[in-house]
C-alpha cells in the first residue's frame, strides 16, 4: 500500500511540475498558444531559408562567425555562440511577432536599416518559449538575423501578432 501511495504521490508531483511550467508561458504579455502547437511541429530548417509568415521553423545555426550577417548584429555574439540570417516576406499588414524557443538576439532588417522592435517579451518560466518580440515594418521582404545562441539549433515561429 505504501508503494502505490508514493507512486501516487510522484506522479501528482510530477503533474504539478508540468502544469507549472506550462502556467510559465501565461507570464507572456501576449499569448503564445499559437508558438507552442507550431514549435511541436516546426520542419527542419537551414540557414538562409525563407521563414513563412504563420509557421514555425526548427532553424539550425552555425558558428556566429561563419554566419554571414548582412549588417554586424547590434549586440556582438559572444565568443562559442551559433547565428543564421534567414529571410521573410512581410504581409501587407506589416507586422509580426518572431518568437524563439531559446535564448538568441534577433536583429530584423528590411531596405538596409535594422529595425527597431515594438514590443518584446521573454519569460524564463515558459518550458517551450523563453522570448517574443513585436516588429512593425513594411510590406515586403525582410532579412532576421539571429546571433548569440548557446545552442546550434532553434525553434523559430513568425506570426501575425493578435
Amino acid at each position: 500500500m505504501k508503494k502505490v501511495i508514493i507512486a501516487l504521490f510522484a506522479i501528482l508531483a510530477c503533474g504539478s511540475a508540468a502544469t507549472a511550467e506550462d502556467a510559465g508561458c501565461e507570464a507572456f504579455k501576449w499569448p503564445v498558444t499559437r508558438e507552442q502547437v507550431l514549435f511541436a511541429a516546426a520542419q527542419a530548417t537551414s540557414p538562409g531559408a525563407e521563414l513563412a509568415v504563420g509557421a514555425a521553423a526548427d532553424l539550425a545555426l552555425v558558428p556566429a562567425e561563419k554566419a554571414g550577417f548582412t549588417l554586424p548584429p547590434e549586440r556582438s555574439p559572444a565568443e562559442g555562440t551559433f547565428g543564421a540570417v534567414a529571410s521573410v516576406e512581410v504581409p501587407p499588414e506589416g507586422a509580426i511577432q518572431i518568437s524563439l524557443s531559446g535564448d538568441a538576439w534577433i536583429d530584423v532588417i528590411q531596405d538596409g536599416h535594422t529595425v527597431k522592435s515594438a514590443g518584446y517579451s521573454a519569460v524564463k518560466t515558459c518550458r517551450d518559449i523563453r522570448k517574443s518580440i513585436r516588429f512593425k515594418l513594411a510590406a515586403g521582404p525582410a532579412t532576421v538575423q539571429f546571433s548569440g545562441a548557446r545552442k546550434a539549433e532553434l525553434k523559430v515561429a513568425v506570426l501575425a501578432p493578435e
